[in-house]
């Protein structure tokens, strides 16, 4: 609970203490029908607001606190237990009540009212409590959201910037336009195929998704694109093997997140014939497992080490997962979690 919700709870709780009180004013009344059954007692008057009072900001710090087990029980969507433990403390509630109100102001001609009209006030109490959480939670939610949108957005133009510099700095179109010149001299028919690739990479990076959930599917196209242009730049250096079930291609993930992975693999590697760069990308259960062997080169080109952090940060905020990365002398490993 924040700042405003704890000051929203508490005015809520007086308001309602006041509410279910304030009928008992009419006993003020000499001929009036409750003051027939009931003597005014500012005292009692006075308890029963106090423990309204103290009933409400217990019942709202519970349900909106959100280490408390009522908050957990709900965000997991655990409601059958959720109701339980919100109607136990009624009840339990209700009886310390008109107990506690039948010790202290005792009345012989109606000993039994003090827990039927604590049943009733609380019960009101929790009527009116529960409207005001709703529409606490309700507010906290469309915040979250908005920070959310917000936090996704930062994080989206940070890769999709990242990942403009790293396809349209000259080393990037220099590998490209050479490779480009080598094939046409050789191969003009191979050489409209790399051209092909390489729209094919640039539109499917400059075309932002509407929602920035795309599926695996088109993921994997635009991945064998790229795969083919670094094929014609290293030939037999490197291997790519895709191994993917059809039943999980309609499978989500953000948009963007193979393309950098191979690349990172490509920059930070040294691929030769005798070494070439071998990357496999296949399913580990229920994780999209993108792995490389590793020979590494001393000096690689340079990098701020942001896109794997970017690429977290949009995995955590889009699918509520992170990604697994893990290095050794086998290789290099990224576990991608996928959104059915």
């Amino acid at each position: 609970m924040d700042k405003n919700e704890r000051r929203i709870s508490w005015y809520s709780s007086l308001l309602i203490a006041l509410l279910v009180n304030t009928p008992k004013l009419l006993a003020l009344r000499e001929k009036g029908i409750l003051a027939q059954y009931w003597h005014f007692n500012p005292l009692e008057l006075l308890y029963q607001f106090l423990f309204n009072l103290l009933f409400c900001g217990l019942i709202f710090q519970l349900n909106l606190n959100p280490s408390s087990r009522l908050s957990i029980y709900r965000e997991k969507n655990k409601i059958s237990l959720y109701v339980i433990l919100n109607a136990l403390i009624f009840f339990f509630a209700v009886f310390v009540g008109g107990v506690l109100q039948n010790k202290l102001f005792f009345t012989p001609q109606l000993p039994k009212v003090y827990l039927a009209g604590n049943f009733v006030r609380l019960f009101l109490s929790s009527i009116l409590t529960g409207i005001l959480i709703k529409i606490v939670l309700l507010v906290r939610s469309s915040k979250n959201k908005e920070v959310e949108n917000e936090q996704l957005k930062m994080a989206y133009m940070q890769t999709e910037l990242e990942l403009l510099k790293e396809q349209m700095n000259p080393h990037f179109l220099f590998n490209s336009l050479s490779s480009l010149s080598g094939v046409i001299r050789e191969n003009p028919a191979l050489a409209q195929k790399y051209v092909r690739d390489l729209s094919t990479v640039f539109r499917y990076a400059l075309n932002r998704s509407k929602n920035n959930l795309v599926t695996l599917s088109d993921e994997l196209t635009m991945l064998k694109a790229f795969a083919r242009l670094i094929t014609m730049r290293l030939e037999n250096a490197f291997k790519m093997e895709i191994n993917i079930p059809a039943e999980v291609l309609n499978y989500k993930l953000p948009h963007l997140t193979l393309q950098p992975l191979l690349e990172n693999a490509v920059k930070h590697n040294a691929a030769t014939l005798t070494k070439p760069l071998n990357v496999k990308l296949y399913m580990d259960d229920d994780l999209l497992v993108l792995r490389n062997n590793l020979n590494e080169i001393p000096t690689p080109e340079s990098s701020n080490g942001m896109g794997l952090a970017n690429l977290n940060e949009r995995f955590k905020i889009m699918v509520k997962q992170e990604i697994e990365i893990s290095k050794s002398q086998n290789g290099f490993l990224v576990k991608i979690p996928l959104k059915a």
